[in-house]
Protein backbone atom coordinates (compact mmCIF):
# COMPACT_ATOMS: atom_id res chain seq x y z
CA UNK A 1 0.00 0.00 0.00
CA UNK A 2 2.66 2.46 0.79
CA UNK A 3 4.24 1.64 -2.58
CA UNK A 4 0.69 2.70 -4.08
CA UNK A 5 1.03 5.66 -2.20
CA UNK A 6 4.35 6.06 -3.66
CA UNK A 7 3.05 5.71 -6.94
CA UNK A 8 0.28 8.06 -6.59
CA UNK A 9 0.48 11.62 -7.67
CA UNK A 10 -0.65 12.43 -4.36
CA UNK A 11 2.73 11.51 -2.89
CA UNK A 12 6.08 12.90 -4.14
CA UNK A 13 9.44 13.63 -2.98
CA UNK A 14 9.10 16.98 -2.72
CA UNK A 15 6.06 16.54 -0.66
CA UNK A 16 7.64 14.06 1.99
CA UNK A 17 10.50 17.12 2.64
CA UNK A 18 7.34 19.52 3.42
CA UNK A 19 7.43 18.14 6.90
CA UNK A 20 4.56 16.00 9.02
CA UNK A 21 2.06 18.28 7.90
CA UNK A 22 1.66 16.76 4.55
CA UNK A 23 2.39 13.09 5.71
CA UNK A 24 -0.74 13.39 8.20
CA UNK A 25 -2.87 14.47 5.03
CA UNK A 26 -1.93 11.17 3.10
CA UNK A 27 -2.84 8.74 5.98
CA UNK A 28 -6.05 10.80 5.83
CA UNK A 29 -6.82 10.19 2.36
CA UNK A 30 -5.82 6.78 3.00
CA UNK A 31 -8.59 6.27 5.85
CA UNK A 32 -10.95 7.88 3.44
CA UNK A 33 -10.06 5.34 0.64
CA UNK A 34 -10.12 2.53 3.57
CA UNK A 35 -13.86 3.68 4.39
CA UNK A 36 -15.62 3.81 1.03
CA UNK A 37 -13.84 0.45 -0.08
CA UNK A 38 -16.06 -0.63 3.03
CA UNK A 39 -18.78 0.81 2.29
CA UNK A 40 -18.87 -0.30 -1.25
CA UNK A 41 -18.33 -3.75 0.51
CA UNK A 42 -21.38 -3.11 2.50
CA UNK A 43 -23.62 -2.03 -0.42
CA UNK A 44 -22.70 -4.61 -2.76
CA UNK A 45 -23.61 -7.03 0.06
CA UNK A 46 -26.63 -5.25 0.90
CA UNK A 47 -27.61 -5.26 -3.18
CA UNK A 48 -26.83 -8.89 -3.07
CA UNK A 49 -29.16 -9.50 -0.26
CA UNK A 50 -31.95 -7.55 -1.64
CA UNK A 51 -31.48 -8.45 -5.29
CA UNK A 52 -31.88 -12.65 -3.60
CA UNK A 53 -35.04 -11.50 -1.85
CA UNK A 54 -36.63 -9.88 -4.53
CA UNK A 55 -36.21 -13.33 -6.70
CA UNK A 56 -37.54 -15.27 -3.99
CA UNK A 57 -40.48 -13.20 -3.93
CA UNK A 58 -40.61 -12.81 -7.71
CA UNK A 59 -40.82 -16.80 -7.50
CA UNK A 60 -43.46 -17.00 -4.99
CA UNK A 61 -45.15 -14.67 -6.27
CA UNK A 62 -45.08 -16.35 -10.15
CA UNK A 63 -45.80 -19.79 -8.27
CA UNK A 64 -49.24 -17.96 -6.47
CA UNK A 65 -50.35 -17.04 -10.13
CA UNK A 66 -49.81 -20.00 -11.72
CA UNK A 67 -51.58 -21.66 -9.38
CA UNK A 68 -54.51 -19.56 -9.47
CA UNK A 69 -54.40 -19.74 -13.05
CA UNK A 70 -54.37 -23.78 -12.95
CA UNK A 71 -57.14 -23.30 -10.20
CA UNK A 72 -59.10 -21.11 -12.68
CA UNK A 73 -58.11 -23.36 -15.45
CA UNK A 74 -59.64 -26.45 -14.09
CA UNK A 75 -63.04 -24.41 -12.52
CA UNK A 76 -63.78 -23.24 -15.79
CA UNK A 77 -63.15 -26.98 -16.83
CA UNK A 78 -65.82 -28.10 -15.01
CA UNK A 79 -67.90 -25.21 -15.45
CA UNK A 80 -68.03 -26.34 -19.19
CA UNK A 81 -68.45 -29.56 -18.47
CA UNK A 82 -71.44 -29.35 -16.55
CA UNK A 83 -72.42 -26.64 -19.06
CA UNK A 84 -71.88 -29.37 -21.92
CA UNK A 85 -74.04 -31.83 -20.04
CA UNK A 86 -76.73 -29.41 -19.42
CA UNK A 87 -76.81 -28.27 -22.84
CA UNK A 88 -76.82 -31.98 -23.96
CA UNK A 89 -79.64 -32.60 -21.33
CA UNK A 90 -81.42 -29.94 -23.19
CA UNK A 91 -81.08 -31.26 -26.88
CA UNK A 92 -82.29 -34.42 -26.07
CA UNK A 93 -85.03 -33.45 -24.31
CA UNK A 94 -85.55 -30.63 -27.31
CA UNK A 95 -85.19 -33.56 -29.64
CA UNK A 96 -87.51 -35.98 -27.57
CA UNK A 97 -90.12 -33.23 -28.15
CA UNK A 98 -89.46 -32.40 -31.75
CA UNK A 99 -89.81 -36.33 -32.43
CA UNK A 100 -93.13 -36.59 -29.95
CA UNK A 101 -94.25 -33.39 -31.76
CA UNK A 102 -93.72 -35.07 -35.38
CA UNK A 103 -95.62 -37.85 -34.39
CA UNK A 104 -98.47 -36.36 -33.02
CA UNK A 105 -97.99 -34.05 -36.21
CA UNK A 106 -98.38 -37.52 -38.38
CA UNK A 107 -101.03 -38.99 -36.42
CA UNK A 108 -103.01 -35.57 -36.84
CA UNK A 109 -102.58 -36.14 -41.02
CA UNK A 110 -103.62 -39.68 -40.68
CA UNK A 111 -106.65 -38.79 -38.61
CA UNK A 112 -107.31 -35.89 -41.29
CA UNK A 113 -106.80 -38.49 -44.03
CA UNK A 114 -108.82 -40.98 -42.50
CA UNK A 115 -111.92 -38.68 -42.14
CA UNK A 116 -110.79 -37.20 -45.35
CA UNK A 117 -111.29 -40.35 -46.84
CA UNK A 118 -114.66 -41.44 -44.64
CA UNK A 119 -116.44 -38.25 -45.70
CA UNK A 120 -114.98 -38.63 -49.28
CA UNK A 121 -113.53 -35.26 -49.27
CA UNK A 122 -111.05 -34.11 -51.66
CA UNK A 123 -107.65 -33.10 -50.93
CA UNK A 124 -105.89 -29.83 -51.40
CA UNK A 125 -102.33 -29.09 -51.14
CA UNK A 126 -101.14 -25.49 -51.93
CA UNK A 127 -97.45 -24.62 -52.95
CA UNK A 128 -96.35 -20.94 -53.54
CA UNK A 129 -93.31 -20.63 -55.91
CA UNK A 130 -90.77 -18.35 -55.28
CA UNK A 131 -90.59 -14.87 -56.94
CA UNK A 132 -88.83 -14.92 -60.34
CA UNK A 133 -87.20 -12.15 -62.22
CA UNK A 134 -90.64 -11.12 -64.26
CA UNK A 135 -92.62 -10.64 -61.25
CA UNK A 136 -92.42 -7.01 -60.89
CA UNK A 137 -91.62 -7.47 -56.58
CA UNK A 138 -88.72 -9.32 -57.70
CA UNK A 139 -86.32 -6.21 -57.27
CA UNK A 140 -84.16 -8.55 -55.21
CA UNK A 141 -83.04 -12.04 -55.83
CA UNK A 142 -85.18 -14.16 -53.48
CA UNK A 143 -82.83 -17.14 -52.05
CA UNK A 144 -84.38 -20.44 -52.45
CA UNK A 145 -83.73 -21.12 -49.10
CA UNK A 146 -85.74 -18.60 -48.02
CA UNK A 147 -89.02 -19.49 -46.09
CA UNK A 148 -90.48 -15.86 -47.11
CA UNK A 149 -91.91 -16.07 -50.38
CA UNK A 150 -90.92 -12.14 -50.71
CA UNK A 151 -94.72 -11.60 -52.30
CA UNK A 152 -98.32 -11.05 -50.57
CA UNK A 153 -98.88 -14.66 -50.26
CA UNK A 154 -97.05 -16.27 -47.29
CA UNK A 155 -97.13 -19.90 -45.77
CA UNK A 156 -97.41 -19.49 -42.41
CA UNK A 157 -97.49 -23.00 -41.48
CA UNK A 158 -97.68 -26.73 -42.92
CA UNK A 159 -101.29 -25.83 -42.96
CA UNK A 160 -102.27 -21.84 -43.50
CA UNK A 161 -101.50 -19.38 -46.40
CA UNK A 162 -101.79 -16.04 -45.53
CA UNK A 163 -102.57 -12.89 -48.34
CA UNK A 164 -101.89 -9.42 -47.37
CA UNK A 165 -104.52 -7.76 -49.29
CA UNK A 166 -102.95 -4.67 -49.57
CA UNK A 167 -104.66 -2.32 -52.61
CA UNK A 168 -104.22 1.08 -53.28
CA UNK A 169 -106.51 3.33 -51.40
CA UNK A 170 -107.91 0.40 -49.20
CA UNK A 171 -107.09 -0.79 -45.92
CA UNK A 172 -104.68 -3.64 -45.53
CA UNK A 173 -106.33 -6.79 -45.17
CA UNK A 174 -105.26 -10.13 -44.47
CA UNK A 175 -106.60 -13.49 -45.27
CA UNK A 176 -105.89 -17.40 -44.10
CA UNK A 177 -106.96 -19.93 -46.20
CA UNK A 178 -106.38 -23.48 -44.45
CA UNK A 179 -105.22 -27.07 -46.74
CA UNK A 180 -104.34 -30.34 -45.97
CA UNK A 181 -100.88 -29.17 -46.73
CA UNK A 182 -98.74 -25.88 -47.94
CA UNK A 183 -95.63 -25.74 -49.63
CA UNK A 184 -93.52 -22.68 -49.48
CA UNK A 185 -91.05 -21.54 -51.97
CA UNK A 186 -88.75 -23.66 -50.44
CA UNK A 187 -90.40 -26.49 -50.19
CA UNK A 188 -88.19 -29.01 -53.17
CA UNK A 189 -90.32 -31.15 -55.65
CA UNK A 190 -89.25 -34.47 -53.61
CA UNK A 191 -90.93 -33.15 -50.49
CA UNK A 192 -94.21 -32.35 -52.72
CA UNK A 193 -93.87 -35.98 -54.18
CA UNK A 194 -93.42 -37.43 -50.67
CA UNK A 195 -97.38 -36.42 -49.90
CA UNK A 196 -98.70 -37.78 -53.25
CA UNK A 197 -97.04 -41.07 -52.88
CA UNK A 198 -98.96 -42.97 -51.19
CA UNK A 199 -101.68 -42.73 -53.64
CA UNK A 200 -99.29 -44.75 -55.89
CA UNK A 201 -100.13 -47.89 -53.32
CA UNK A 202 -103.66 -47.48 -53.37
CA UNK A 203 -103.69 -47.11 -57.25
CA UNK A 204 -101.87 -50.47 -57.35
CA UNK A 205 -104.76 -51.95 -54.81
CA UNK A 206 -107.17 -51.14 -57.53
CA UNK A 207 -108.42 -47.54 -56.29
CA UNK A 208 -109.03 -44.94 -58.82
CA UNK A 209 -106.55 -41.99 -58.15
CA UNK A 210 -106.62 -38.41 -59.83
CA UNK A 211 -103.46 -35.84 -59.37
CA UNK A 212 -104.22 -32.71 -60.67
CA UNK A 213 -102.26 -29.24 -60.67
CA UNK A 214 -104.38 -25.76 -60.96
CA UNK A 215 -103.41 -22.32 -60.88
CA UNK A 216 -103.01 -19.45 -63.14
CA UNK A 217 -100.37 -19.24 -65.84
CA UNK A 218 -96.89 -19.30 -64.45
CA UNK A 219 -97.73 -19.80 -61.06
CA UNK A 220 -95.63 -23.49 -61.96
CA UNK A 221 -98.02 -26.04 -62.77
CA UNK A 222 -96.46 -27.21 -65.49
CA UNK A 223 -92.94 -27.33 -62.65
CA UNK A 224 -94.72 -29.08 -60.17
CA UNK A 225 -96.25 -31.76 -62.88
CA UNK A 226 -93.65 -32.59 -65.36
CA UNK A 227 -90.21 -30.37 -63.78
CA UNK A 228 -87.94 -27.84 -65.15
CA UNK A 229 -88.14 -28.56 -68.81
CA UNK A 230 -91.61 -29.54 -69.54
CA UNK A 231 -91.09 -29.11 -73.11
CA UNK A 232 -88.60 -32.00 -73.21
CA UNK A 233 -89.00 -35.58 -72.43
CA UNK A 234 -88.95 -35.26 -68.51
CA UNK A 235 -86.02 -37.04 -66.69
CA UNK A 236 -85.99 -39.95 -64.17
CA UNK A 237 -85.40 -39.15 -60.60
CA UNK A 238 -82.21 -40.74 -60.63
CA UNK A 239 -80.96 -38.99 -63.18
CA UNK A 240 -78.50 -35.68 -61.89
CA UNK A 241 -81.63 -33.56 -62.12
CA UNK A 242 -83.35 -33.07 -58.86
CA UNK A 243 -86.32 -30.65 -59.84
CA UNK A 244 -88.15 -33.73 -61.83
CA UNK A 245 -91.61 -33.40 -61.51
CA UNK A 246 -94.42 -35.69 -60.05
CA UNK A 247 -95.07 -37.25 -63.50
CA UNK A 248 -91.02 -39.23 -63.94
CA UNK A 249 -91.30 -39.62 -60.41
CA UNK A 250 -94.60 -41.45 -60.17
CA UNK A 251 -93.61 -43.50 -63.19
CA UNK A 252 -90.66 -44.25 -61.60
CA UNK A 253 -92.22 -45.51 -58.23
CA UNK A 254 -95.44 -47.13 -59.89
CA UNK A 255 -92.51 -49.68 -61.57
CA UNK A 256 -90.79 -49.82 -58.47
CA UNK A 257 -93.46 -51.15 -56.22
CA UNK A 258 -94.39 -53.47 -59.16
CA UNK A 259 -90.92 -54.83 -59.65
CA UNK A 260 -91.11 -55.53 -55.53
CA UNK A 261 -93.69 -58.43 -55.94
CA UNK A 262 -92.72 -60.97 -58.74
CA UNK A 263 -96.07 -62.64 -58.45
CA UNK A 264 -97.75 -59.36 -59.79
CA UNK A 265 -98.36 -59.22 -63.62
CA UNK A 266 -99.94 -56.01 -64.44
CA UNK A 267 -100.49 -55.11 -67.36
CA UNK A 268 -100.06 -50.92 -67.96
CA UNK A 269 -101.24 -49.23 -70.41
CA UNK A 270 -100.92 -45.36 -70.79
CA UNK A 271 -103.08 -42.57 -73.15
CA UNK A 272 -102.37 -39.00 -73.39
CA UNK A 273 -104.83 -36.06 -74.48
CA UNK A 274 -105.05 -32.76 -74.51
CA UNK A 275 -108.36 -30.25 -74.34
CA UNK A 276 -107.62 -27.75 -76.41
CA UNK A 277 -110.46 -25.27 -77.30
CA UNK A 278 -113.03 -27.62 -76.01
CA UNK A 279 -111.96 -30.18 -78.11
CA UNK A 280 -110.46 -33.59 -76.80
CA UNK A 281 -107.27 -34.71 -78.99
CA UNK A 282 -105.51 -37.91 -78.66
CA UNK A 283 -101.83 -37.14 -78.55
CA UNK A 284 -100.62 -40.74 -79.20
CA UNK A 285 -102.61 -41.25 -81.94
CA UNK A 286 -100.84 -42.54 -85.21
CA UNK A 287 -102.37 -40.57 -87.01
CA UNK A 288 -100.12 -37.81 -85.97
CA UNK A 289 -100.08 -34.02 -85.53
CA UNK A 290 -102.41 -32.61 -83.14
CA UNK A 291 -105.14 -30.81 -85.58
CA UNK A 292 -105.61 -33.83 -87.99
CA UNK A 293 -109.35 -35.25 -87.62
CA UNK A 294 -108.65 -38.62 -86.58
CA UNK A 295 -107.39 -37.62 -83.53
CA UNK A 296 -110.16 -35.26 -82.08
CA UNK A 297 -112.13 -37.95 -79.92
CA UNK A 298 -115.08 -37.39 -78.00
CA UNK A 299 -116.43 -38.52 -74.77
CA UNK A 300 -119.61 -41.29 -73.98
CA UNK A 301 -121.37 -42.45 -71.46
CA UNK A 302 -121.46 -46.42 -70.79
CA UNK A 303 -124.39 -48.67 -69.74
CA UNK A 304 -122.84 -47.93 -66.39
CA UNK A 305 -123.18 -44.28 -65.98
CA UNK A 306 -119.39 -43.48 -66.30
CA UNK A 307 -117.61 -41.65 -69.31
CA UNK A 308 -115.12 -43.30 -71.51
CA UNK A 309 -113.24 -41.38 -74.45
CA UNK A 310 -114.10 -43.24 -77.82
CA UNK A 311 -111.56 -44.30 -79.55
CA UNK A 312 -108.33 -43.66 -77.40
CA UNK A 313 -105.21 -44.84 -77.75
CA UNK A 314 -103.79 -47.17 -75.59
CA UNK A 315 -99.62 -47.53 -75.33
CA UNK A 316 -98.53 -50.54 -73.46
CA UNK A 317 -95.33 -49.97 -71.59
CA UNK A 318 -92.96 -52.11 -69.02
CA UNK A 319 -90.59 -49.62 -67.62
CA UNK A 320 -90.66 -45.81 -66.57
CA UNK A 321 -88.35 -45.21 -69.69
CA UNK A 322 -90.64 -46.02 -71.81
CA UNK A 323 -93.63 -44.28 -69.93
CA UNK A 324 -91.56 -40.99 -70.13
CA UNK A 325 -90.52 -41.66 -73.74
CA UNK A 326 -94.18 -42.10 -74.60
CA UNK A 327 -94.78 -38.62 -72.34
CA UNK A 328 -91.88 -36.89 -74.12
CA UNK A 329 -93.46 -37.63 -77.35
CA UNK A 330 -96.74 -36.19 -76.32
CA UNK A 331 -95.30 -33.31 -75.30
CA UNK A 332 -94.19 -32.29 -78.05
CA UNK A 333 -97.57 -31.98 -79.65
CA UNK A 334 -98.76 -30.01 -76.67
CA UNK A 335 -100.39 -26.42 -78.44
CA UNK A 336 -98.38 -23.90 -76.62
CA UNK A 337 -98.37 -20.15 -77.09
CA UNK A 338 -96.06 -17.40 -75.73
CA UNK A 339 -97.89 -14.42 -73.91
CA UNK A 340 -96.81 -11.50 -71.87
CA UNK A 341 -97.23 -13.37 -68.66
CA UNK A 342 -95.04 -16.71 -69.59
CA UNK A 343 -92.85 -17.82 -72.41
CA UNK A 344 -94.26 -21.01 -72.86
CA UNK A 345 -97.62 -21.08 -71.74
CA UNK A 346 -99.65 -24.40 -72.45
CA UNK A 347 -103.22 -23.55 -74.42
CA UNK A 348 -104.42 -26.84 -72.80
CA UNK A 349 -104.86 -29.27 -70.71
CA UNK A 350 -103.11 -32.31 -70.29
CA UNK A 351 -104.31 -35.36 -69.17
CA UNK A 352 -102.00 -38.51 -68.61
CA UNK A 353 -103.99 -41.70 -67.74
CA UNK A 354 -102.16 -44.80 -66.52
CA UNK A 355 -104.64 -48.14 -66.89
CA UNK A 356 -103.40 -51.60 -64.09
CA UNK A 357 -105.55 -54.09 -65.84
CA UNK A 358 -104.01 -57.72 -64.08
CA UNK A 359 -105.38 -60.69 -65.61
CA UNK A 360 -106.71 -63.08 -62.60
CA UNK A 361 -105.76 -67.10 -62.97
CA UNK A 362 -108.70 -68.83 -63.91
CA UNK A 363 -109.69 -72.10 -62.27
CA UNK A 364 -109.71 -75.14 -64.33
CA UNK A 365 -107.85 -76.39 -67.47
CA UNK A 366 -108.80 -73.70 -69.54
CA UNK A 367 -106.38 -71.54 -71.44
CA UNK A 368 -105.82 -67.91 -70.27
CA UNK A 369 -106.89 -65.70 -73.21
CA UNK A 370 -104.48 -63.88 -75.27
CA UNK A 371 -103.65 -60.21 -74.31
CA UNK A 372 -104.81 -57.40 -76.74
CA UNK A 373 -102.71 -55.41 -78.52
CA UNK A 374 -102.50 -52.04 -76.90
CA UNK A 375 -101.08 -50.25 -79.14
CA UNK A 376 -102.75 -50.17 -82.44
CA UNK A 377 -104.58 -47.14 -83.86
CA UNK A 378 -107.96 -46.56 -82.20
CA UNK A 379 -111.13 -47.15 -84.25
CA UNK A 380 -114.65 -45.44 -84.29
CA UNK A 381 -116.02 -46.06 -81.22
CA UNK A 382 -119.57 -48.74 -81.95
CA UNK A 383 -121.76 -50.30 -79.70
CA UNK A 384 -120.78 -54.00 -79.37
CA UNK A 385 -117.96 -56.11 -78.27
CA UNK A 386 -115.52 -53.49 -79.03
CA UNK A 387 -113.62 -52.09 -76.25
CA UNK A 388 -113.73 -47.67 -76.56
CA UNK A 389 -110.39 -47.45 -74.75
CA UNK A 390 -108.41 -49.43 -77.17
CA UNK A 391 -110.77 -49.93 -80.49
CA UNK A 392 -109.98 -53.95 -80.18
CA UNK A 393 -112.04 -56.88 -78.97
CA UNK A 394 -111.87 -57.35 -75.52
CA UNK A 395 -109.90 -60.19 -73.58
CA UNK A 396 -113.10 -62.56 -72.08
CA UNK A 397 -113.82 -61.17 -68.44
CA UNK A 398 -111.54 -62.25 -65.59
CA UNK A 399 -112.56 -62.21 -61.71
CA UNK A 400 -112.18 -59.40 -59.92
CA UNK A 401 -109.95 -58.23 -57.16
CA UNK A 402 -111.72 -56.57 -54.36
CA UNK A 403 -109.95 -54.75 -51.04
CA UNK A 404 -107.66 -56.70 -49.23
CA UNK A 405 -106.52 -59.12 -52.05
CA UNK A 406 -103.33 -58.45 -54.13
CA UNK A 407 -102.51 -58.04 -57.34
CA UNK A 408 -101.77 -61.69 -58.15
CA UNK A 409 -105.44 -62.32 -56.05
CA UNK A 410 -108.47 -62.69 -57.46
CA UNK A 411 -111.92 -61.82 -56.02
CA UNK A 412 -114.70 -64.58 -56.42
CA UNK A 413 -116.84 -63.07 -58.81
CA UNK A 414 -116.17 -64.92 -62.07
CA UNK A 415 -117.72 -61.92 -64.53
CA UNK A 416 -115.43 -59.07 -62.91
CA UNK A 417 -112.30 -57.35 -64.00
CA UNK A 418 -109.21 -56.10 -62.14
CA UNK A 419 -108.59 -52.10 -63.48
CA UNK A 420 -107.64 -49.10 -62.21
CA UNK A 421 -107.21 -45.67 -63.64
CA UNK A 422 -103.87 -43.30 -62.30
CA UNK A 423 -104.50 -39.50 -64.09
CA UNK A 424 -102.11 -37.02 -63.94
CA UNK A 425 -103.84 -33.61 -65.10
CA UNK A 426 -101.73 -30.28 -65.41
CA UNK A 427 -104.53 -27.70 -66.71
CA UNK A 428 -103.75 -24.83 -68.57
CA UNK A 429 -103.48 -22.17 -66.41
CA UNK A 430 -106.13 -19.44 -65.85
CA UNK A 431 -105.50 -15.70 -67.14
CA UNK A 432 -106.48 -12.51 -67.81
CA UNK A 433 -106.64 -11.28 -71.65
CA UNK A 434 -105.66 -7.89 -71.08
CA UNK A 435 -102.20 -8.90 -68.46
CA UNK A 436 -101.85 -11.64 -71.24
CA UNK A 437 -101.89 -9.38 -74.15
CA UNK A 438 -102.77 -12.22 -76.52
CA UNK A 439 -105.40 -11.46 -79.34
CA UNK A 440 -106.52 -13.70 -82.07
CA UNK A 441 -106.66 -17.14 -82.01
CA UNK A 442 -104.93 -17.42 -78.61
CA UNK A 443 -107.65 -15.23 -77.49
CA UNK A 444 -109.72 -17.42 -78.20
CA UNK A 445 -107.55 -20.43 -76.73
CA UNK A 446 -107.76 -17.93 -73.73
CA UNK A 447 -111.49 -17.71 -73.20
CA UNK A 448 -111.65 -21.63 -73.63
CA UNK A 449 -109.66 -22.11 -71.09
CA UNK A 450 -111.22 -19.70 -69.05
CA UNK A 451 -114.45 -21.17 -69.60
CA UNK A 452 -113.18 -24.66 -69.02
CA UNK A 453 -112.03 -23.77 -65.46
CA UNK A 454 -115.18 -21.82 -64.54
CA UNK A 455 -116.99 -25.05 -65.28
CA UNK A 456 -114.42 -26.88 -62.98
CA UNK A 457 -114.96 -24.61 -60.44
CA UNK A 458 -119.27 -25.34 -60.75
CA UNK A 459 -119.35 -28.33 -60.78
CA UNK A 460 -117.14 -28.46 -57.41
CA UNK A 461 -119.48 -26.31 -56.01
CA UNK A 462 -122.54 -27.83 -56.92
CA UNK A 463 -121.24 -31.57 -55.45
CA UNK A 464 -120.06 -29.61 -52.43
CA UNK A 465 -123.79 -28.12 -51.87
CA UNK A 466 -125.05 -30.98 -52.69
CA UNK A 467 -127.19 -29.81 -55.79
CA UNK A 468 -129.36 -32.97 -57.40
CA UNK A 469 -127.48 -31.76 -61.19
CA UNK A 470 -124.15 -31.76 -61.39
CA UNK A 471 -123.26 -29.59 -64.68
CA UNK A 472 -120.47 -32.03 -65.71
CA UNK A 473 -121.72 -31.57 -69.50
CA UNK A 474 -120.66 -27.61 -69.53
CA UNK A 475 -117.42 -28.74 -70.80
CA UNK A 476 -115.54 -31.15 -71.99
CA UNK A 477 -112.67 -31.54 -69.52
CA UNK A 478 -115.71 -31.84 -66.70
CA UNK A 479 -117.02 -34.52 -68.51
CA UNK A 480 -113.69 -36.38 -69.51
CA UNK A 481 -113.12 -35.85 -65.67
CA UNK A 482 -116.73 -36.66 -64.15
CA UNK A 483 -115.62 -40.00 -62.81
CA UNK A 484 -112.98 -38.58 -61.02
CA UNK A 485 -114.43 -35.33 -59.56
CA UNK A 486 -117.80 -36.69 -58.67
CA UNK A 487 -117.01 -40.83 -58.57
CA UNK A 488 -115.19 -42.76 -56.19
CA UNK A 489 -111.48 -41.89 -57.02
CA UNK A 490 -108.65 -40.81 -54.72
CA UNK A 491 -108.65 -37.21 -55.95
CA UNK A 492 -105.73 -34.57 -55.18
CA UNK A 493 -105.57 -31.17 -56.13
CA UNK A 494 -102.49 -29.04 -55.99
CA UNK A 495 -103.19 -25.17 -56.08
CA UNK A 496 -100.44 -23.63 -57.55
CA UNK A 497 -100.30 -20.02 -56.92
CA UNK A 498 -97.82 -16.73 -57.06
CA UNK A 499 -96.57 -14.57 -54.42
CA UNK A 500 -96.82 -11.38 -56.38
CA UNK A 501 -98.93 -8.67 -55.61
CA UNK A 502 -100.23 -8.00 -59.20
CA UNK A 503 -101.38 -11.54 -59.47
CA UNK A 504 -103.42 -11.03 -56.48
CA UNK A 505 -106.74 -11.57 -57.94
CA UNK A 506 -105.73 -14.88 -59.46
CA UNK A 507 -104.44 -16.06 -56.28
CA UNK A 508 -107.75 -15.11 -54.41
CA UNK A 509 -109.57 -17.10 -57.03
CA UNK A 510 -107.00 -20.06 -56.61
CA UNK A 511 -106.85 -20.04 -53.25
CA UNK A 512 -110.99 -19.87 -53.70
CA UNK A 513 -111.21 -22.57 -55.86
CA UNK A 514 -108.97 -24.80 -53.31
CA UNK A 515 -111.44 -23.65 -50.52
CA UNK A 516 -114.51 -24.92 -52.60
CA UNK A 517 -113.05 -28.49 -53.26
CA UNK A 518 -112.32 -29.15 -49.52
CA UNK A 519 -115.91 -29.26 -49.04
CA UNK A 520 -116.99 -31.65 -51.54
CA UNK A 521 -117.94 -34.70 -49.66
CA UNK A 522 -118.64 -37.71 -52.18
CA UNK A 523 -118.57 -40.92 -49.92
CA UNK A 524 -116.20 -43.10 -48.90
CA UNK A 525 -113.88 -44.57 -52.13
CA UNK A 526 -113.73 -48.28 -53.18
CA UNK A 527 -111.82 -50.67 -55.68
CA UNK A 528 -113.82 -50.39 -58.15
CA UNK A 529 -115.13 -54.32 -59.92
CA UNK A 530 -115.24 -53.06 -63.67
CA UNK A 531 -116.88 -55.83 -65.80
CA UNK A 532 -116.34 -55.42 -69.33
CA UNK A 533 -119.97 -53.81 -70.05
CA UNK A 534 -118.47 -50.59 -67.91
CA UNK A 535 -116.41 -49.73 -71.16
CA UNK A 536 -118.98 -50.93 -73.85
CA UNK A 537 -120.99 -47.22 -74.48
CA UNK A 538 -124.70 -46.87 -74.38
CA UNK A 539 -126.15 -47.93 -77.76
CA UNK A 540 -127.57 -44.62 -79.68
CA UNK A 541 -131.36 -45.33 -79.44
CA UNK A 542 -130.62 -45.27 -75.73
CA UNK A 543 -128.60 -41.89 -75.42
CA UNK A 544 -131.29 -39.80 -77.36
CA UNK A 545 -130.79 -36.32 -78.04
CA UNK A 546 -129.25 -35.01 -74.51
CA UNK A 547 -126.37 -37.43 -75.15
CA UNK A 548 -124.73 -35.89 -77.66
CA UNK A 549 -121.77 -33.50 -77.94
Amino acid sequence: FLNTLKRSPLYSQKDLGKGPRTCVSAQVGVHELSKLKREMEALRSSSRGLLQSYREEYRDCLSEIVQAVQTAQLHCEALLAAYSAEAGRLEQSLRDVTERWQQELRERRRLQDALAELKGNIRVHCRIRPLLPFDDEAQEPVSPDSSVSGGVVHAVDDETVLVECNRPGHALINKTYTFERVYGPAESQRAVFEDVCPLLTSFLDGYNVCIMAYGQTGSGKSFTMLGPHCQEEPALPSEPRGDTGIVPRAAAELFRLISEDPSRSPEVGVSIVEIYNNDIFDLLAKDGCRAASGAKRQVLPTQQGKTVVCGLTYQSVRSAAQFLTLVGGGLKLRAKQPTAVHAESSRSHLVITVTLATAASRRGPSRRPSTPDRSASAEPCQPGPRSPATGRRQSPPVPLRTRGHGLGRAAPDRLGQVRATLQLVDLAGSECAGVSGVTGPALRETSCINRSLAALSDVLGALAEGRGHIPYRNSRLTHLLQDALGGDAKLQVIVCVSPGQRHMAETLQSLGFGARARQVERGHPAPRKLSASCFQPVPAERRGKRFSL
